[in-house]
């Protein structure tokens, strides 16, 4: 007779689990929010602090004489770390989407070499890594022409990605070319250092990309001819994606480019227009 007239207990307890979860994700995600704003600087603040802890541990004067502090330290931020991780995949709609998104891989590699540490000591110090997670810095301050900014590079990068594809395919054959004909003009002069086909390819990389270690260096008057001509080209390996990427950035500055910080909880995007309701991507509805 009442049956359908009262929400069961099973689904109150859901409803609230779920509201628990949306007011997680509004202050962990969001940075539209007083608490969200909060939270963001907060782990701002920490992620220098853990980096500081992981630099001042490499210094054998520091470590000798605040060794059990910095340890008892880098353990309790670890863990807060730890504790914020798996808070952001309990309260994703999407976890394994969040989990291999750039920044949830991040999030992961940031507390993953203190844990290595344990096992591998030296590991810990590639704890460091967690100041990668300061690119949400645009995010939590809010700064819309800024923000703006980095959409336009990355919308840039993207459309850019095949031309740059196609530009390093092309110089890795060149450097296997030029470094299989250095070996055949000096392998007669092992003091020039070409001593194998692949010691002349790494040559070729270093020179053409304007590095010049100076380890290698040819002897014969051919092979200095070679390597002027590989220097000079180099100029134009710097100036090729660089122009590239320009041109496409250029392209995408004349378009209105999505600057809303607003994240999607069922897919994570965070890259939609200003008043959007609807996430673009998965269609879920966006939080306001």
């Amino acid at each position: 007779m009442f049956k359908g007239r009262f929400p069961t207990f099973k689904r109150m307890g859901q409803d609230e689990e779920n509201k628990l979860k949306q007011k997680i994700f509004d202050v962990i995600f969001e940075a539209n929010t007083p608490y969200g704003k909060l939270f963001d600087i907060t782990l701002l603040f920490l992620i220098l602090m853990s980096v500081g802890l992981v630099m001042l541990e490499s210094v054998p004067a520091v470590n000798a004489r605040y060794h059990s502090t910095l340890v008892t330290l880098e353990w309790t931020l670890t863990s807060l770390f730890t504790l914020e991780y798996l808070l952001r995949i309990y309260c994703v709609k999407n976890r394994w989407r969040y989990i291999f998104s750039f920044y949830g891989i991040i999030d992961l590699l940031s507390i993953l070499p203190f844990y290595l540490g344990l096992f591998f000591p030296t590991s810990k110090y590639l704890s460091s890594i967690r100041i990668l997670r300061l690119l949400r810095i645009f995010r939590i301050f809010n700064l819309t022409r800024f923000t703006r900014g980095k959409n336009v590079l990355v919308i840039g990068l993207k459309e850019s990605k095949d031309k740059i594809i196609v530009f390093l395919s092309f110089i890795v054959l060149i450097v296997v070319v030029i470094g299989s004909i250095m070996y055949m003009v000096e392998h007669d002069h092992p003091e020039s250092g070409f001593t194998s086909i692949p010691i002349s390819i790494y040559w070729a990389v270093v020179t053409l990309t304007t590095v010049g270690y100076g380890d290698i260096s040819p002897v014969t008057g051919l092979g200095q001819f070679l390597a002027s001509l590989v220097m000079i080209i180099g100029y134009g390996v710097i100036a090729v994606p660089t122009g590239i990427v320009t041109m496409e950035m250029n392209k995408a500055a004349k378009y209105d480019v999505p600057k809303n910080t607003e994240r999607c909880r069922n897919c994570g995007d965070d890259y939609h227009l200003d008043g959007s309701v609807y996430c673009k991507t998965c269609g879920h509805k966006l939080n306001h």
